[in-house]
């Protein structure tokens, strides 16, 4: 007994090993996270004391107000959101029934060593700079939209639905690598298993694979939705940038073959400069920088979450 005491006080306490004066890498780690959570801290403290004068200005009807013309002091961000909204949603729509499939079909289908080289493809085309896939929009889908939405009334390719569709693109690289890692953090153990019960392949994707990766999959698509609605480049050379769009009824797709307006293109755009000698000109254009960090914030939070999910439920 008493050399097992005396081996217990010799041995290092667990304590000690996380202690700032003991372990440098761990003080390293505490202080890169406390500066980075206090720099995002700041930055936003320093958008909504910007943004306090629009919000006296106007209060809720900032949010929902249609009008927007800053040399009469009408400020109302109803249309940008209903765009970033529209964009958004076109987006996702496209990319994610596009991308789960691919996905299923990297995952479950191809041979090893052929699915990590469309896998690095896959990859490849999600760096691919945001600038790049713009010059796509405005050199082939603004032609192509525009001969399609003719007929229906409208004169131009630098639409809503451009829009959509170009981030469609630009979201579906990001869709496809992380649905696809989802559906691998599935245990193999489980697919010889049902295989064995008689199930073929595909009836095993869709019964027990799916289910159990599908909260991370629906992370994968918050995170797509997280870089569509903080695109700015793509979305400023073909949405046309037009204020005041909104439609008479919300749920009318009328609008989205018109141009339009979302948060980040009209933050994109010049008026941020012409915005720089009004306090409330410019407390106008950080609330719209406010509603934007805060949509973004939220939809990345919640991938988090349904990713972390998905991994406990495999």
């Amino acid at each position: 007994m008493t050399r097992a005491l005396a081996i217990e006080k010799e041995r290092p306490s667990l304590a000690g090993t996380w202690s700032f004066t003991h372990d440098p890498w761990t003080t390293l780690v505490w202080g890169s996270l406390i500066l980075s959570g206090g720099l995002f801290l700041f930055a936003g403290a320093t958008l909504v004391w910007q943004s306090l004068p629009i919000w006296r200005h106007e209060g809720w009807g900032f949010l929902f107000g249609g009008e927007w013309f800053y040399r009469h002091e009408l400020f109302g961000a109803g249309a940008m959101l209903y765009g970033s909204v529209a964009v958004a949603a076109i987006a996702v729509l496209l990319a994610v029934p596009l991308g789960v499939l691919a996905a299923v079909f990297l995952s479950e289908y191809l041979p090893r060593r052929l699915r990590w080289g469309m896998k690095v493809l896959v990859e490849a085309l999600a760096s691919v700079p945001s600038v790049v896939y713009g010059l796509f929009g405005v050199l082939v889908l603004r032609e192509w939209v525009g001969g399609a939405v003719e007929p229906f009334g409208g004169w131009t390719g630098d639409t809503l639905l451009t829009a959509g569709l170009l981030l469609a693109v630009m979201a579906l690289p990001l869709t496809v690598t992380l649905s696809d890692d989802a559906l691998r953090g599935v245990a193999q153990e489980q697919r010889v298993a049902v295989r064995g019960l008689g199930l073929t392949r595909g009836e095993t994707v869709l019964l027990v694979v799916l289910p159990q990766a599908w909260p991370a999959v629906v992370g994968a698509t918050l995170l797509g939705l997280g870089r569509a609605l903080g695109e700015t480049i793509a979305v400023f050379l073909v949405v046309g940038r037009m204020d005041n769009q909104l439609p008479e009824k919300w749920f009318s797709l009328e609008m989205i073959f018109q141009p339009g307006q979302t948060l980040t293109s009209k933050l994109g755009g010049p008026e941020t400069h012409l915005a720089a000698g009004d306090p409330l000109h410019w407390g106008a254009m950080m609330g719209l920088c406010l509603m934007l960090v805060a949509i973004t914030v939220s939809c990345l939070g919640g991938a988090r979450y349904l990713q972390g999910k998905g991994r406990g439920r495999a």
